[in-house]
Parts: C-alpha cells; structure tokens; sequence
C-alpha cells in the first residue's frame, strides 16, 4: 500500500455504524388483579386510640377514607343453614287451623345436607375425580360430621335419576342421526354376582364427533345392553376392530375388514380399519 493511500484512509471519515439501543428493562406486569365476580367480605382494621388525635391540636381525627388491599381467602367453611317456615293463624277465626309455608323442592327430602353440598359431592367426584372415601373423610375433618360413602353414593344416585330425562334427550339426538361411534370401557364394580372380590362392568359409550356423548352402564359385555339402547337407530356404526362386537351387538352378522361394511337389518356395523381404509 502506497503513502498516498495510507494519507488517505487515514482522512475517511468514520463510518456511523448503527448501534444497538441498550435494552430496556421489562415493564413489570402489576399485582394481579382477583376475578370481579367472587364476593367480597370487607374487614375494617380500626385505628389505635393514639392515631385518632391528632398530635398537634388534641382535638380528634377524620376518618377520610381506607387504605385497601384484596387477598384471597380460603374455600367457604361448612355452615348450618337454618331454615324456618312461617306458621299464620287467624287469632279471631280458631277453627280455620294454622297455615304453613310449603316445603321447597329439594334433591333428596328431608336430607340432613343442602342440595348445595349435595351437588358439590357430585362435581368432585366427576370434575375432580376425588372418590368418595375422600371425601367423607374430608367432611368429617372440616366439619366434624361423620357420613359414610353409602350415604355420599345415595345423593350420586339421586342426582343421576334426575338427570334422566337429560340422559334420554341426549341419546335421542344420537340415534336421529345416521352415523354413531361406539367403544365399551370395563370398570370394576362391587357387586352379588362376584362376593369378596370386584366384579367387571362396563361403561358404553356411544356418540359422534362434536356431538353428545352418552355413557350406558351394564354389568357385562353381552349385546343385549347395546341392542337396547340402539334399538330405534338406523344408520352406521363404528367400533373398533375387536372381532366379536358385530355378533354381540347384532348376531348372525360378521363384521369385515378393508373398505366393506357388514350390513344387518337397519345398522350397518363398521370397524374403525374399514373406516380408516374409506
């Protein structure tokens, strides 16, 4: 390199690269808000006598407002809920006797719990899958009442016969359309049949995608569950590719792999390979 071009270089003015902009820190997110919509108990923390005069003149202080702060409580504790029916008499007119105010609807009658916790049982037991041992014994530590889990499996039956006509409903819309899925799931169960040790039920289950799904219980895994429930059903069916379904579901027909399907009176039975393979 010549003088002439290290005189040069050395003039260039310097180049403006651009240059990172210093990181700025995170803007924190705040305090957490709590949901608007869960009641709010207001505890007022009063002044001690000495900040309610003021040091100066003596004379007593204004209240001119609260500093307030929100925290989210423990879970409601278990309380008595007293219910007290009004009793009217006509104190000029005897003969006509008393009059009581009429016994509202309740889950199970003269229940010694609400329908309130009633219902809880049941979401914990089918949302949360907490049994029901558990949560006897967590009822009787928080309250200190002793129910066992006959008497928690009473207020789940109870609970499932008023949800039949939903259940019915349910199934209705199922069998109006022309496709149906069905699987059966085992689960133990005690029962007479099997003394001393859990006999295997079944849980079937019948729907379509994005559709209702209904759950059938029967003790065994003959067809004469699913013939009763798929009784007014035309359509198709699928199920998976346990061979012996299509005979205990409808017998005399035998279900075939590949794009057939195996036709029966009003049903046509499809396993889920013939289904994968249209």
């Amino acid at each position: 390199m010549s003088q002439a071009e290290i005189q040069a270089e050395s003039e260039r003015a310097q180049l403006k690269l651009p240059l990172r902009k210093a990181s700025q820190p995170a803007k924190h997110p705040g305090r957490q808000e709590l949901p608007a919509h869960l009641r709010r108990v207001e505890k007022i923390i009063a002044c001690t006598p000495e900040q309610c005069i003021c040091s100066q003149c003596g004379k007593n202080k204004d209240l001119i407002g609260y500093e307030s702060s929100e925290q989210l409580n423990e879970p409601a504790k278990h309380f008595v809920l007293v219910t007290k029916r009004e009793k009217r008499a006509c104190r000029r007119c005897e003969e006509r006797g008393v009059e009581t105010a009429v016994v509202p609807a309740r889950i199970i009658p003269k229940s010694l719990v609400s329908d309130r916790l009633i219902i809880d049982t049941v979401v914990n037991k089918y949302c949360d899958h907490l049994p029901l041992f558990r949560q006897s014994a967590m009822l009787e530590r928080e309250s200190g009442l002793e129910i066992s889990r006959v008497t928690l499996c009473g207020w789940v039956m109870a609970v499932g016969e008023l949800l039949m006509p939903i259940v019915g409903a349910m199934r209705q819309e199922l069998l109006s359309g022309g496709y149906i899925q069905a699987d059966e799931i085992p689960a133990d169960v005690q029962s007479e049949r099997t003394k001393g040790k859990n006999h295997q039920a079944y849980l079937w289950q019948y729907g379509r995608p994005g559709r209702s799904v209904v759950f059938d219980f029967q003790l065994d895994r003959s067809g004469q569950g699913p013939r009763q429930f798929l009784e007014d059903f035309e359509g198709i069916l699928q199920t998976d590719g346990y061979g012996a379904r299509a005979s205990l579901l409808f017998p005399g027909s035998a279900i075939q792999f590949g794009p057939a399907i195996t036709s029966v009176p009003s049903v046509q039975v499809m396993s889920r390979r013939s289904c994968l393979a249209l």
